[in-house]
C-alpha cells in the first residue's frame, strides 16, 4: 500500500524513491510486524484470559507440562494480524505472489482457528478430527495447485520444480498430479510446524529462521541478475515474497516476546498451521519444495520421529505382542525432555541446528 501511495511521489522528492527497493520495504515489514505484535499481543492475551481460552494439556504428555494447563492459547491470532498488516503496508498489494501467499496463510490459519475454537471455546475435546483438518488443508492446497496450472506466474513450466544442488535437473510432474503434489507440500509443511509446537518458543523460533532463509531465495529469484548468475529461474514479481517472508519472520519473533519460556500465551493450531502454511506456500511459489527438506530440517526431524515411533511401535506390537519405542517420547523435542534436558536447552539447541539447516539450504544456491 505504501508503495502505491508514496513511490509515485518520487518525481517530486527523491526520498520517496526508496519505496521501489524491496530491501527497504522488507526492513519496514520486519519492524512493522514486530511493533504490531508488541501492541496487539497484550490486548489479545487479555481477551483470551477473560474468555478463559486456556490450553488443555494431554495426560500422556510430559509431566512437567501439566503446570502449563490454562495458559491462554489461540495466540496465533497475534501473528496473523501482524503478518497481514505489515504485508499490506509494505508489499505491492497487486502482486499475485503476495495475494496467493496471504490467502493461503489465512486459509490455513482459519482451519487452525476452527480447531482451536472447538477445543478450547466449545470444549469439544477432539476439536476437528485429524481427517477433517487434513481434508481442508488438502482442499486449500489443491486449489493452489489448480490456480497455478490455470494461471502460471512465470514463463517457466509450472510443473517443473527445482532440485537442490543441480542447475539443469528438474522434478517434473504431469499436470494431473501437480495439484496433488502442491497440496501435500502445503499440508505437510503446516502439520510439521503443528507437531513441532510443543515447547515454549520452539515453533515460532524455527519458523522465523526458515522464513528468513526463504526470504533470501525470494529476493534472488526475483532479480534478473542474481538469478542468472546463480543458475536459478527468474520469477518476475517473486521478489515481493521477500517482504512477505520477512513479515512472517517478524511476526514470529514478535510472538516470541510473549511465548518465550515461561510462555504467557500459546499459538495453538491457529498459529502453527498459519506459519506452516505460509512457509509451504512460499516454497511452492518459488518452485523450491524440495528445499523445504533442507531449510526446514528440524521440522522434518520432528515429523520423522513421530513416523518412526508409530511405525516401530505398531510393528513390534503385532510381531511380539508388546509395542516397543525408539524414542522415549515423540515428537523429538519430548525425547530430549525425557532425557532430562531443561526445556530452554532443547529450544536453544534446536534453534542452533535450524540455523545450520538454513545455512545449508542457502549454500545450495552456489553449490549447483
Amino acid at each position: 500500500m505504501l508503495y502505491e501511495l508514496l513511490f509515485p511521489l518520487a518525481d517530486r522528492h527523491i526520498i520517496f524513491n526508496v519505496f521501489q527497493y524491496i530491501s527497504f520495504r522488507a526492513a519496514g515489514a520486519m519492524v512493522t510486524a514486530l511493533l504490531v505484535s508488541f501492541v496487539v499481543g497484550p490486548v489479545v492475551i487479555r481477551h483470551l484470559e477473560r474468555g478463559k481460552v486456556g490450553q488443555v494439556i494431554r495426560v500422556e504428555g510430559p509431566k512437567s507440562h501439566r503446570k502449563k494447563a490454562g495458559t491462554p492459547t489461540m495466540g496465533g491470532v497475534i501473528m496473523l494480524i501482524a503478518i497481514v498488516t505489515s504485508t499490506l503496508l509494505w508489499a505491492k498489494i497487486a502482486d499475485p505472489y503476495i495475494n496467493i501467499a496471504l490467502a493461503m496463510t489465512l486459509l490455513m490459519g482459519g482451519v487452525g482457528f476452527w480447531d482451536d475454537y472447538l477445543k478450547v471455546v466449545r470444549h469439544e475435546s477432539r476439536g476437528l478430527i485429524a481427517r477433517q483438518k487434513f481434508f481442508w488443508q488438502m482442499v486449500a492446497g489443491l486449489a493452489l495447485g489448480v490456480v497455478l496450472l490455470i494461471q502460471p506466474l512465470s514463463a517457466d513450466d509450472v510443473t517443473h520444480r527445482l532440485v537442490p544442488f543441480f542447475k539443469t535437473v528438474h522434478l517434473a510432474f504431469i499436470p494431473l498430479l501437480f495439484p496433488l503434489f502442491v497440496a501435500l507440500v502445503v499440508a505437510g509443511s503446516a502439520n510439521a510446524v503443528n507437531l513441532t509446537d510443543g515447547l515454549d518458543g520452539l515453533a515460532a523460533g524455527l519458523s522465523a529462521i526458515a522464513a528468513l532463509a526463504f526470504a533470501v531465495f525470494a529476493y534472488v529469484m526475483g532479480r534478473v541478475d542474481t538469478s542468472f548468475y546463480l543458475g536459478l529461474p527468474y520469477l518476475p514479481g517473486a521478489g515481493e515474497l521477500t517482504v512477505f517472508t520477512v513479515a512472517v519472520a517478524g511476526s514470529a519473533i514478535g510472538f516470541l516476546w510473549f511465548n518465550a519460556p515461561p510462555a504467557l500465551v500459546f499459538m495453538g493450531d491457529t498459529g502453527s498451521l498459519a506459519l506452516g502454511g505460509a512457509i509451504g506456500t512460499v516454497a511452492v511459489l518459488l518452485k523450491s519444495e524440495l528445499l523445504l527438506f533442507i531449510v526446514g530440517g528440524m521440522f522434518v526431524l520432528e515429523v520423522l520421529s513421530v513416523m518412526i515411533q508409530t511405525s516401530v511401535f505398531r510393528y513390534t506390537r503385532v510381531r511380539t505382542g508388546t509395542g516397543r519405542r525408539v524414542f522415549r517420547m515423540a515428537p523429538l523435542h519430548h525425547h530430549f525432555e525425557q532425557l532430562g534436558w531443561p526445556e530452554t536447552r532443547v529450544v536453544i539447541r534446536f534453534y542452533i541446528l535450524a540455523i545450520i539447516f538454513a545455512l545449508a539450504g542457502l549454500a545450495t544456491m552456489k553449490v549447483r
